[in-house]
């Protein structure tokens, strides 16, 4: 059974590989601020850390999942079961939503304000059964880590780590697979949701879908 990751991130297709998966991973078209503004819009009201990696998940697993119908029929899938996985964090501090800082100067800010607190981490995962070419059933979680950083980094470890790029493009601005690492003292919950991707959550939602977590594995030392 192959699995289909709506993502291009690093981190997620090196934890899936570690599980003994070896996904096709496609990029997803989609515009996360818009999708969450226009739901924002539609409430009447702010979304919630939840609701908002849970609708982005949706919305990238149900973009790719349109994409991989015609990707089935050329490769004479259709009548095979494939599961299409889209995922979404992000990093919540004093209530406030923190998605990936893109700059060098946000990433400064951001962990100014985290340095020595502890926040939570929310992913949003999302899964599409596809049976006989056709998208079916979904289902849908959310899990939650708390992050405890480091209250003794300096400034010139904060411009060391930024001046690698790494933080400007995670949720957060900060990694528990890489260089982020050392500066995070204490995790409390699946730490694999940290990364972006809860594989305890995925198990879950594959077993609720009827399905053996086992089938999914495709790589040679699983």
């Amino acid at each position: 059974m192959r699995l289909y990751l709506a993502s291009t991130s690093p981190a997620r297709l090196t934890l899936l590989r570690a599980a003994g998966i070896e996904p096709v991973t496609i990029a997803p078209g989609v515009d996360e601020h818009e999708v969450a503004a226009d739901a924002a819009r539609t409430l009447g009201v702010p979304l919630t850390p939840r609701h908002t990696v849970e609708l982005l998940a949706r919305a990238k697993a149900e973009d790719v999942s349109r994409a991989i119908v015609d990707l089935d029929a050329e490769a004479g899938d259709g009548d095979d079961v494939h599961l299409v996985l889209g995922g979404d964090s992000v990093f919540v501090i004093d209530d406030v939503i923190y998605g990936k800082p893109h700059t060098a100067e946000k990433a400064r800010q951001r962990w100014e304000l985290q340095r020595g607190r502890t926040g939570q981490l929310y992913s949003g995962h999302w899964l599409i059964e596809h049976r006989a070419g056709v998208p079916g059933r979904a289902v849908g979680a959310v899990a939650v880590a708390d992050v405890t950083f480091a209250d003794d980094i300096d400034d010139a470890e904060l411009d060391a780590y930024i001046a690698t790029g790494e933080p400007l493009f995670v949720a957060g601005a900060f990694t528990i697979d890489s260089l982020g690492a050392p500066f995070i003292t204490r995790i409390e919950g699946d730490p694999s949701t940290v990364v972006g991707l809860s594989l305890p959550t995925l198990r879950r939602l594959v077993v609720s879908l009827g399905h053996s977590w086992p089938s999914l594995w495709n790589r040679p030392n699983a």
